[in-house]
């Protein structure tokens, strides 16, 4: 189907007051409306009146004078019901938390959304170590353990669509900066059946991620723990830990109906090629 039939259908305003909630993040949490104007291309006196309407409606409010808005707790609203919504995490849950109960760290279940990891649930460590990571939180997926193992399905060519600049960003000296330094990362991992990352993306973290695949064999999401060291020590690998995060992974797939043939070697530490 063409464009124009796939559009005919759209509505301009409801698209451009999305595009507007779509402007605001983490790094610019504050926007006022000749900014949004400028960077969206959209006449200012539209802009304002969208930027009254989400008010009335309180997707977005003011922040500090008449000019500057941040967004409102009907877009909280809207993400907690949509986090309530997914079967992922309602069947998940009780499984990052046995795992922290087991390894004693962090866990979380994580989605990709286009170029970016999504924490969607957590088990917090009871030493509330590596706290600042919310439900929300994004990580740059082609910078991360958790991001490779979430793009393990993507081919070569999908890649490129995904990441068409001829550079990527370089969060750290491991961080693969050409889409086929990525590729062939994304492909090593998933050949492991987890990542792991020492100090990868953040400095004294460390992070181990096993896929979790839904009916369809897919990866609909990874689970990872958090490991408060630069680097994984020996004995805490001696100990299982990668198994014990691939066998949640495999508990949460075995529960989204996902069946796999018997694993011809199980995940051995001593197999990884940690960066």
């Amino acid at each position: 189907m063409s464009n124009d039939n796939d559009n005919k259908y759209s509505v301009p305003g409801l698209e451009r007051g999305l595009r507007i909630l779509m402007a605001f993040s983490a790094r610019e949490p504050v926007l006022n409306g000749a900014d949004l104007a400028r960077r969206l291309d959209i006449p200012r006196s539209t802009v304002f009146r969208l930027l009254q309407t989400l008010e009335s409606e309180g997707f977005i409010e003011k922040a500090g004078d008449e000019r500057n808005y941040r967004l409102g707790v009907a877009v909280l609203r809207l993400g907690f019901e949509y986090l309530n919504s997914l079967e992922l995490t309602d069947l998940g849950t009780p499984v990052i938390e046995k795992l922290r109960d087991q390894t004693g760290f962090s866990s979380h279940i994580l989605i990709l959304d286009q170029r970016d990891a999504v924490f969607v649930a957590k088990a917090a460590s009871r030493e509330l170590v590596f706290g600042s990571v919310r439900v929300g939180t994004r990580l740059p997926a082609h910078a991360t353990a958790v991001g490779h193992m979430l793009l393990g399905d993507y081919s070569l060519d999908a890649l490129r669509k995904l990441y068409p600049e001829r550079k990527l960003d370089a969060f750290t000296t491991y961080t693969p900066t050409t889409v086929e330094a990525l590729y062939k990362v994304v492909q090593e991992d998933v050949a492991r059946g987890y990542s792991m990352s020492q100090a990868f993306f953040e400095q004294n973290i460390s992070t181990i991620a096993a896929p979790v695949r839904n009916h369809l064999g897919e990866i609909a999401a990874v689970i990872s723990v958090t490991i408060p060291q630069a680097r994984v020590e020996a004995d805490l690998l001696a100990s299982g830990l990668v198994e014990t995060v691939v066998n949640a992974a495999d508990e949460l797939s075995h529960k989204l109906n996902y069946r796999a043939n018997p694993r011809s070697s199980s995940a051995s530490p001593a197999a990884s090629t940690a960066r």
